[in-house]
């Protein structure tokens, strides 16, 4: 039925001929056999999911999906609701962790305000607001299931604009107040493990704050009781504009052929979502680094994932992907510049084993 909603039935399987020839390519360059470790990996996915062993990430694109969640009426976040509009802002005058991190990357941004509660007139602000933040999880559901399913289709929508731009290389990123609490209570439903070894303290909690986090997840969770086994259900219920709209993106990238990579918690927990409604989306996903919020490790066990990185970053926004893409530039480059054993006059390794 998932499928029939959104086309993500037409999800392709990876190119196993052309992984096999990116594993013989590996093989043959002058170095021990398998001595770059998971990045000579990287390389055989992308070729995968290319579909030919002379894999392509020259131009790459972060979406960073932006909207307010209404349980920050909970005190669940030290930060008040208008940061989101204000970081939202700031992304398009550059001055943030991410405009930075993906200018090194040369990477573009693709801002996209899917449910911030403000006006947000700027021509680098992509409008396609739902409407202005979710409504308070611990009084009822975040959302209607019609807005749920409305957050996935603008992610899916906006990755196949960028498939006609040539983008072949996709980074996930977000911003809103609260969303922590957000992708806890939808990681805690999905995996099955209790909140409060989700929770973290998010931007600087009290301790006392913290506990009253866990206790209003607990509490939009025992109030909604969402579904596991129909992560729509659990999106609606406890989830956000922003989640539902990085699900989208990654069941879009692997619809439209795009390896997508993970950033954070929160972009973690939407990648979660996606292979709940489409396992075969998992295959075109790509950890970046291991956010220090202690939900993520939870996630990342559940995706049967780890990521490349391990920094203790919690900022979000896409910065742990754009690092990522730095990590997948220098695996193509060597991939495509080494010499091979010929070229350097060496007997090539054989294994022993």
């Amino acid at each position: 039925m998932l499928e029939d909603i959104f086309g993500i039935s037409r999800i392709a399987a990876l190119d196993n001929s052309a992984m096999e020839a990116a594993k013989m390519r590996w093989d043959s360059r002058t170095k021990p056999l398998g001595s770059l470790g998971r990045l000579e990996e990287l390389v055989v996915k992308l070729a995968g999911i290319n579909g030919t062993a002379s894999p392509a990430a020259d131009k790459k694109s972060i979406v960073i999906m932006c909207a307010d969640n209404g349980v920050v009426e909970e005190n669940v976040s030290s930060c008040p609701k208008s940061v989101t509009a204000s970081v939202t802002y700031n992304f398009t005058r550059g001055i943030t962790g991410i405009n930075v991190f993906s200018r090194l990357a040369n990477a573009s941004l693709e801002i996209v305000d899917i449910g911030v509660d403000a006006d947000l007139p700027y021509s680098r602000i992509i409008n396609r607001k739902i409407r202005r933040g979710t409504w308070n999880m611990a009084k009822g559901p975040a959302m209607t299931r019609e807005e749920a399913i409305q957050g996935i289709g603008t992610g899916i929508d906006l990755v196949g604009e960028l498939k006609k731009q040539g983008v072949n290389l996709l980074g996930t990123g977000e911003m809103g107040i609260g969303n922590t609490s957000t992708s806890s209570a939808v990681s805690s439903v999905l995996t099955g493990v209790p909140p409060q070894a989700l929770v973290g303290y998010g931007s600087g909690l009290s301790e006392e704050a913290y506990i009253n986090k866990i206790q209003v997840i607990k509490k939009a969770i025992d109030l909604n009781r969402p579904d596991r086994e129909d992560p729509i259900d659990v999106l609606a219920k406890v989830g956000g504009f922003d989640i539902a709209g990085l699900a989208g993106c990654f069941l879009g990238a692997a619809l439209h052929g795009i390896p997508v990579v993970i950033d954070g918690f929160i972009s973690a927990a939407a990648a979660l979502v996606a292979v709940c409604i489409q396992p075969k989306a998992r295959e075109y996903m790509l950890p970046s680094h291991g956010s220090a919020e202690h939900g993520f490790d939870v996630v990342m066990e559940a995706l049967k994932m780890e990521p490349m990185l391990k920094l203790e970053m919690r900022l979000g926004e896409g910065t742990g992907a754009a690092l990522g893409f730095q990590l997948i530039d220098s695996a193509l480059a060597a991939y495509n510049q080494m010499g091979s054993f010929k070229d350097a006059e060496i007997t090539q390794y054989i294994p022993q084993l």
